[in-house]
């Protein structure tokens, strides 16, 4: 296996640009150009040469394997930032034999397959670099440290429990110390698919990325647009006197409070299309409403179930007085919008993970449901076999989560994500 290195700091020019090589050949290379590997662990400052020439000087540290971050021989070169150095470097360490420049999340693969990490502390740590909220950042931090693992191997560890029980009774029923009871198993069983199902039923960790969807929705020209722009503090939308100026959807994505929200204007309802072209708009408002997180609702009829009935324009002449339950807001003048954002807020609070509670994203959801699904059929399984295989089926869902199934694809996929150097 090749050598690679990266710059792990971020992009020059910078302070300090940290290097990182990660292989066999990390401390041959380390070698070449400092002339000695310091004392692992320990910094030392070091005159980088190539063919004789300085290239600058370092603090060089570097880390053993097995016990580094990637599980391999791992040394750091702590250079100056510029640009030109960090060039330098780069291209003393391509000209020797089996060095080459690592690709995006080569560095956390390695630690991967070294069993320095495990599946989802990688997913967590990918999470982590894209985090852009508070919230997105706890959540990832947290998954990174082990959480989903610590989880995952508590269920496993009980299932294992209830798997000895049964295979106990199949390979010897025949023996008299050994109870041919189920019922115990079964109520282990169904225990363990309970525990798993908890933890299923929590928000899903995308909403934290993705940004809660929330849908303007009413008649045309009830200020939907106007709003829209309000909330974002930006000309997302058209807004004009015409009604039906809003044909389409229009997305606003935005950060408040530390959460990320997808703003999306919708085409009015009207009952009767003017035109082809507000059919499709309606058509595609219902589809946004059936995928909505939060409804907002600008219409002078009662909401739909579950909507935030908004009464918009409040400033208006006339429209002084809000209907019982309403939110009066005025785009204009801005009065109602904390208290719309107040009731968001509280309303978000329900739909994302708790930063103390153990989330699961999609794929990892998928496969514990396959596995919470397994067990309760272990449960109201009356043949012992057919037991055994459902608890065998579940430790398969367990593994792929952590990755110790083949999940190579999927790797692929991941990594993609993360960026050079990590």
């Amino acid at each position: 296996m090749d050598t690679i290195y990266a710059v792990s700091s971020g992009a020059p020019p910078a302070a300090i640009a940290v290097l990182r090589l990660s292989g066999a050949g990390a401390f041959d290379a380390v070698r070449a150009l400092a002339g000695n590997v310091p004392e692992p662990r320990r910094a030392a400052l070091r005159a980088l040469r190539h063919d004789g020439e300085l290239l600058d000087r370092a603090l060089v540290l570097v880390f053993p394997g097995p016990d580094s971050a990637t599980g391999e021989d791992v040394a750091e070169l702590h250079l100056h930032g510029g640009r030109a150095v960090v060039r330098a470097v780069e291209a003393a360490l391509a000209a020797m034999r089996g060095l080459r420049a690592a690709e995006p999340g080569e560095f956390t693969r390695r630690a991967l397959e070294h069993g320095r990490i495990d599946l989802s502390e990688a997913e967590g740590l990918g999470d982590l670099l894209m985090a852009e909220t508070e919230a997105q950042r706890r959540t990832a931090i947290r998954s990174a440290e082990g959480a989903v693992r610590r989880a995952v191997e508590g269920w496993a560890s009980r299932l294992l429990m209830v798997s000895a029980q049964v295979e106990a009774i199949l390979d010897h029923s025949d023996e008299d110390d050994v109870a041919a009871d189920v019922e115990p198993i079964r109520a282990g069983a169904a225990e363990l698919a309970g525990a798993i199902e908890t933890v299923i039923a929590r928000p899903a960790v995308e909403r934290l990325r993705d940004g809660i969807r929330v849908v303007l929705a009413g008649p045309p020209n009830a200020g939907k647009s106007t709003l829209l722009n309000a909330m974002a503090e930006r000309d997302a939308a058209i807004v004009s006197a015409i009604a039906g100026t809003t044909r389409d959807r229009i997305e606003a994505p935005m950060v408040r409070d530390g959460i990320a929200w997808l703003l999306i204007d919708t085409a009015g309802l009207a009952e009767t299309p003017g035109d082809a072209i507000e059919a499709i708009g309606i058509a595609r408002a219902k589809e946004a409403l059936a995928g909505a997180d939060l409804t907002l609702w600008l219409g002078d009829d009662a909401p739909p179930e579950g909507a935030l009935w908004v009464h918009s324009r409040a400033d208006a002449p006339g429209r002084g007085e809000a209907p019982a339950g309403s939110i009066a807001v005025s785009a204009k003048t801005g009065e109602g919008l904390g208290a719309l954002w107040a009731q968001l807020g509280e309303r978000a609070r329900q739909l994302l993970p708790s930063a103390d509670e153990v989330a699961l994203n999609r794929r990892q959801r998928d496969l514990c449901t396959l596995a919470a699904r397994a067990v309760r059929e272990a449960v109201h399984e009356p043949d012992l076999l057919l037991i055994a295989e459902h608890l065998r089926s579940a430790r398969r869902a367990f593994d792929a989560v952590t990755g110790r199934a083949d999940v190579e694809a999927m790797l692929d996929a991941l990594f993609a994500r993360f960026c050079i150097g990590k």
